[in-house]
């Protein structure tokens, strides 16, 4: 490692240790892209890292900075950077753990390693790993900004062209995401859309089963006729043969007329099922027998109706397992799993957070008449911090929260989220206290509140201090010194988590 101290300015070149923005260059002006990209300055040595996060903010750069291993990789694990300036010899642990960990959870991120001339071996087996280049000390910063942007705008312009290329083929302009997770979904999608493969979309609720379903149905030859949803388990179980068979007029109680069923509505369609592992057994083995027979008999009638449907079938259980139970036919599931497709939750695509705000504050805003908000990175950082159990859906919900009380900010601050987002617990820590009669002891009651959230907190983040403390908003120093007072002893912990 190269301690630069008093010398830092020494491991740059000449003039351009302070660089001033160039305004013709792609992001500066706007032209290449439309927010600034950011980036994440890994090294030790305080003044070097602030010198290059100064020239990179200078030159249209949003960067964020950290000076050691473990902060990095808490860092790379909560935020989608762009790019990455790293040294690969840090105090508390090696570089090349952070490039992994950086490729690992986003292929695309775009990488220059900072060294000295006796780190060169590692920095080419850095280059061999997957980062973009390596500059020894001393190097121009503005040599090292102008790799970063190459670097960005190519994978922009790779990205459009590669959905330019496909926009007459496939339209997937609804499926957001750019992380490895959802790119594997988007390879499936256009291999299966031009299909009529019984297509099995399998996924926790709200993580978008139905708009899969929809583009897969909308890329397909089969577009120009009906797409019909049925939720097997939003109706009672008497009337789910009723709606997806049909029936005629008197066949029970309530039948005063006939009635086409969804195959037949969705004849030369698509015909997605939500929600099928709800359906009883006797309905199962009725769905079974329209699946391989191509026809349905509408209930009351014996008159089989044949159908030309593409069926879409969607589950958030396991029914694997409900076949083994015996809750499931297994003959079934063999008709309806001819082509799986997993639908990743959204906290296993953390990288994918921001663009889907991004998307859904459009969305919000259009609906509502309003100009569009911006999303400062503070907010982001709280929605990445969430957990997301309601996936999606729910971080749809939670945009248009923020947008109906944004009033006439056009910044959708961290404050505006749902209340369960910024403060984790807290509505309902509070809702178990009660206030008897003769009054509590206020100051107690509050540091047993405080304990507890510090504590789910570092549950939550499996002991890490430093995560801890960004969940509460706190600095981890302030996080140590609420446990240091609530517990009533000096912490010994001296160590970065």
């Amino acid at each position: 490692m190269i301690h630069t101290n008093r010398h830092t300015r020494k491991f740059f070149e000449g003039a351009d240790a302070t660089p001033t923005p160039r305004a013709d260059h792609p992001g500066v002006s706007g032209t290449a892209m439309s927010s600034r990209p950011t980036v994440l300055v890994v090294d030790d040595e305080v003044e070097l890292r602030q010198l290059v996060a100064d020239a990179l903010e200078a030159r249209g750069f949003s960067v964020a900075q950290s000076g050691e291993a473990a902060d990095a990789l808490s860092r790379l694990e909560g935020f989608a950077y762009d790019g990455l300036v790293l040294d690969l010899a840090l105090p508390d642990g090696n570089g090349m753990d952070i490039l992994y960990a950086a490729l690992d959870r986003y292929p695309d991120i775009r990488t220059v390693i900072m060294t000295g001339s006796g780190g060169v071996p590692e920095a080419v087996a850095a280059i061999r790993r997957g980062a973009i280049d390596f500059l020894t000390k001393p190097f121009s910063l503005t040599d090292l900004s102008n790799r970063l942007w190459d670097a960005i705008n190519k994978r922009e312009a790779e990205t459009d062209a590669a959905l330019q290329a496909n926009a007459s083929a496939f339209k997937f302009d609804d499926v957001v995401g750019a992380g490895p997770a959802m790119k594997h979904v988007l390879q499936r999608l256009e291999l299966v859309s031009g299909m009529n493969s019984t297509v099995l979309l399998i996924g926790e609720t709200g993580t978008g089963k139905e708009l899969i379903a929809r583009t897969i149905h909308e890329n397909s030859p089969r577009r120009d006729y009906p797409f019909i949803a049925f939720n097997a388990a939003a109706l009672p179980e008497g009337l789910v043969e009723a709606e997806l068979f049909g029936h005629v007029k008197g066949a029970f109680t309530g039948a005063i007329s006939s009635r086409v069923g969804r195959f037949e509505t969705a004849h030369r369609g698509t015909l997605f099922i939500d929600e099928v592992a709800s359906m009883p057994m006797p309905v199962q083995a009725k769905l079974l027998r329209a699946l391989q027979e191509r026809e349905v008999e509408r209930v009351g009638d014996s008159k089989p109706v044949k159908f030309d449907v593409r069926v879409i079938a969607a589950t958030n259980r396991d029914l694997k397992k409900m076949v083994r139970e015996g809750t499931f036919r297994e003959d079934l599931f063999f008709r309806l799993n001819v082509v799986p497709l997993p639908l990743p939750p959204l906290r296993q695509r953390r990288e994918d957070i921001p663009l889907l705000a991004q998307h859904f504050v459009k969305k919000s805003c259009r609906s509502n008449g309003l100009p569009v908000r911006t999303l400062p990175q503070a907010t982001i950082r709280a929605l990445m911090a969430y957990d997301w159990p309601g996936n999606i859906r729910e971080l749809e919900n939670a945009v248009e929260h923020a947008v109906a009380l944004s009033g006439r900010s056009t910044e959708l601050t961290p404050d505006l989220l749902p209340e369960d987002m910024i403060n984790p617990g807290r509505t309902e820590l509070v809702s178990t206290v009660t206030i008897p009669d003769e009054g509590l002891n206020f100051t107690s009651v509050v540091s047993q509140l405080e304990r507890e959230l510090i504590l789910r907190s570092l549950e939550k983040t499996g002991g890490n201090k430093r995560r801890a403390a960004r969940l509460l908003n706190l600095s981890r120093t302030t996080l140590i010194d609420k446990l240091q007072r609530l517990e009533g002893s000096k912490s010994q912990d001296t160590t970065i988590d």
